[in-house]
């Protein structure tokens, strides 16, 4: 690990992709929440460097016909955790990422407010890989390190932030393998 692992929001140990798609939290916001999601693109598909490009801006619309119903969005997260355990980082902790949209955690609204939101590359089906599971734990052991606001309970899936809305991280994600919070 790095003598200084932050940097103004930006973690050492990952790979820097910067997105445009995000902005400041509102003024009193602490960091109190973690949100889980998966994400493949195309859907099903790993490896491809589209979630990155996609979180980035970047992603060719026409490269593939699901993509048709993604160009109004304007999306990102603050980390991204490939299946080989690289980490992306799109957005600084400090910063507000717009993951969890229309959401809601133990009656606060607005959850892109006041969390930090970590995709893994998945899907609702196939199991997570081991070398994910790693990287997730070494990152939020990080975090909770930066953020003291970050109870050992404060995490969430995004199904249960937007509960009819969204599914991930899904049935595959095993919550019992987190090290530094625990999923009531």
């Amino acid at each position: 690990m790095s003598a200084e692992p932050w940097e103004d929001g930006w973690w050492a140990n990952a790979q820097r992709a910067p997105s445009p798609h995000w902005d400041d939290r509102p003024p009193g916001s602490a960091v109190e929440l973690i949100v889980i999601h998966a994400i493949s693109l195309p859907p099903d598909r790993f490896g491809t460097g589209e979630v990155q490009r996609f979180f980035q801006g970047l992603l060719d619309f026409a490269a593939d016909p699901y993509y048709a119903q993604l160009r109004e969005l304007r999306v990102s997260a603050h980390f991204f955790i490939e299946r080989t355990g690289k980490i992306w980082q799109h957005v600084p902790t400090d910063g507000r990422a717009w993951h969890a949209g229309v959401s809601a955690w133990r009656g606060r609204s607005a959850c892109n407010d006041f969390s930090i939101g970590i995709e893994l590359e998945g899907n609702a089906v196939e199991p997570f890989a081991e070398l994910q599971y790693h990287s997730l734990n070494g990152l939020l052991g990080a975090l909770r390190q930066r953020y003291p606001t970050l109870a050992g309970d404060a995490i969430a899936g995004h199904s249960e932030v937007a509960p009819g809305r969204k599914w991930d991280p899904g049935p595959q994600f095993d919550w019992q393998r987190l090290e530094h919070f625990r999923h009531d």
